[in-house]
């Protein structure tokens, strides 16, 4: 068992079924044992998966260049400002480094003290930061949306349903998805609403660039079993409840659910892309000249391939601004 384990099983037997954030959190952040917070690098060919932002230098080349775009649209404002929401290893940095730059981590999905500004011109960037942010389950059954718990049977965790959810959380799947069809998943991000309103709360004028998976409202009916996926060794793996703190979990974002909060705040929706049409629209004035560097150099023409023919399609890109 994994000391991960060892944590949630401690608390079931103290208090019964968790709630699936409450697992997700420890699996994923808990400080000593969370994925995210052991000395092990998730990323990259000896981890578990990769992301667009380890693919440097031609990824931060060119969402810089689409930043650059929206940075002169603005005017040039002296005080522009990056704002990175899940920095980790601060990748994009230098990619960044000609404006100010506000790298933002998190636990657990909290607001991290005294890192968001909270008032500010430029762009909040994040890549694949709301998949990440621990989400509740919901299977419909008999007319109603039954929350889904975490049990731990037989030296193993199980699903266990708990009730029904939330009214806010009901609020939230009758809203965001096409109506419910019984035994279907779902994950309710709350979360990624909260996070929406602390940044419309924050950008006095700007944007918001969000990359990640996900799908709209009439979109989700392709997902009948919902999105959850854990990885371990570049091996997709539909279980998330084995081996907590091993492997990554994450849910598809839900886009709607993202602009339609914004639009509340007043921000507006300038488009709605793959990952492969921004960095066309980034890269196509200079011919990626500044992405493929001196020479035509064959490590960054792999880059732009992966990019755009590799992630470009399964990657969404979701621009709006104020």
């Amino acid at each position: 068992m994994t000391p991960a384990a060892e944590i949630l099983a401690g608390e079931i037997a103290r208090s019964g079924p968790l709630p699936f954030p409450r697992f997700m959190e420890i699996a994923l952040y808990h400080p000593l044992h969370g994925y995210y917070r052991r000395p092990r690098d998730p990323f990259g060919k000896g981890g578990d998966f990769y992301t667009a932002e380890q693919i440097q230098p031609v990824f931060g080349i060119l969402i810089a260049a689409r930043i650059r775009q929206l940075y002169r649209a603005m005017g040039e404002p002296s005080d522009f400002t990056v704002v990175e929401l899940g920095a980790g290893r601060r990748e994009m940095a230098e990619a960044f480094s000609e404006w100010r730059y506000v790298p933002v981590d998190f636990d657990s999905g909290e607001f991290p003290p005294g890192e968001f500004p909270n008032d500010f011109r430029g762009v909040v960037f994040s890549n694949e930061f709301f998949d990440a942010l621990p989400v509740d389950v919901a299977v419909f059954r008999d007319g109603a949306f039954r929350r889904q718990c975490v049990a731990f049977h037989d030296g193993r965790f199980v699903w266990n349903q708990n009730g029904d959810v939330s009214q806010e959380a009901s609020d939230y799947l009758r809203t965001n998805f096409p109506a419910p069809q019984e035994g279907n998943w779902y994950e309710i991000n709350l979360p990624a609403l909260a996070w929406m309103d602390r940044i419309a709360g924050a950008l006095r004028a700007g944007y918001v660039l969000t990359i990640d998976y996900g799908y709209t409202r009439s979109e989700a009916v392709r997902f009948p079993h919902g999105t959850l996926m854990g990885y371990r060794r570049h091996t997709a793996l539909e279980d998330v409840l084995q081996e907590p703190g091993l492997r990554d979990i994450t849910a598809h974002v839900n886009f709607t659910a993202l602009e339609e909060r914004a639009v509340l705040h007043g921000l507006r929706t300038e488009s709605f892309s793959t990952l492969a049409q921004l960095l066309l629209s980034a890269g196509e004035p200079d011919q990626f000249a500044s992405a493929l560097g001196p020479g035509n150099h064959l490590r960054r023409r792999m880059q732009l391939k992966t990019l755009l023919f590799g992630m470009g399609e399964t990657f969404r890109v979701l621009l709006q601004s104020r």
